[in-house]
């Protein structure tokens, strides 16, 4: 009878061991984790300033493209996708917007609403 509840005293404090050690490694695992999530994420300040920097990027890339007229395109960046709206005279010119939009670092989609307006129209 005696060996039946030392058998159950050690199994109790086993489990209690076990409970305190789980529940050290959770805690210990939210702590560590949260620093590293908290400054993965970019706070609203830092992907405006993102979305900025790409946009003027692309804008770059389009008035350095050799015959593509920018005066009526509009750039807009959200994350890596960038979207061009606005007009241009001729269908060349539209294909010409999105290869140069591609190719910019950062890039990861291009949507591109531009329309044919020839000039004059």
């Amino acid at each position: 009878m005696k060996a039946f509840t030392a058998i159950k005293m050690v199994g109790g404090a086993l489990i209690v061991l076990a409970s305190l050690n789980a529940y050290a490694q959770s805690s210990d695992a939210a702590t560590t984790a949260a620093p590293e999530a908290a400054s993965a994420a970019p706070t609203a300040k830092q992907a405006k300033a993102a979305n900025r920097a790409l946009g003027r990027k692309v804008r770059s890339a389009l008035t350095k493209t050799k015959g593509l007229s920018v005066a009526n395109i509009s750039v807009r960046a959200r994350g890596g996708a960038v979207t061009l709206a606005g007009s241009v005279p001729e269908q060349p010119q539209v294909d010409l917007a999105t290869q140069a939009a591609q190719s910019v670092a950062g890039v990861t989609s291009v949507k591109n609403a531009l329309t044919i307006r020839p000039v004059g129209q």
